[in-house]
């Protein structure tokens, strides 16, 4: 399936979409090195054309990323009805040194006081003396908000419940 550039900006930019690139949290789904799949939490943020999150430089999932970039995402709500995005691209891995301006950032939407996120970045310096951002351009979007767009198999039981209503 060919989605064009111009295709994955559109559901990108919808309101909807812009609210949960806004989120701090998506689930990572990539393919482990002994090839059974994987799907973890993590952080991130949107700079307006890649989803950047960041992880130590000794994280399991980075050989897996490096043998199969290919990875998707989901960003979703806890609320009925759920407001999801979908998102799949190639993690490409970037190798820093010290703590990535993106790890700060989104970190920076948790409750914590003036002296709480001091003290927490100062534990984070000391703790890490470099970390990888992972890097995913979108190649396909989705997003399903139950009210305009729906999962694409329920969107096909409506057509075939209006082909048997109309015959």
């Amino acid at each position: 399936m060919t989605v064009r550039p111009n295709e994955i900006t559109e559901v990108l930019n919808r309101p909807i979409s812009q609210e949960l690139l806004a989120r701090d949290l998506t689930r990572l789904a990539y393919v482990a090195k002994d090839g059974t799949p994987r799907n973890v939490p993590i952080a991130f943020t949107w700079n307006g054309s890649e989803i950047v999150m960041c992880t130590t430089k000794n994280a399991p999932k980075l050989p897996a990323l490096r043998n199969n970039p290919t990875v998707a995402l989901t960003i979703d709500t806890e609320v009925h009805p759920p407001k999801i995005l979908l998102i799949r691209g190639r993690a490409e891995l970037d190798v820093v040194d010290g703590i990535p301006d993106e790890y700060l950032q989104m970190n920076g939407t948790y409750e914590m006081t003036p002296e709480q996120r001091v003290e927490w970045e100062a534990e984070v310096r000391s703790l890490y003396d470099g970390m990888v951002r992972i890097v995913v351009t979108p190649t396909w979007s989705k997003l399903i908000d139950f009210e305009t767009t729906l999962p694409s198999a329920v969107e096909e039981l409506i057509r075939q419940r209006e082909e048997r209503q109309s015959a």
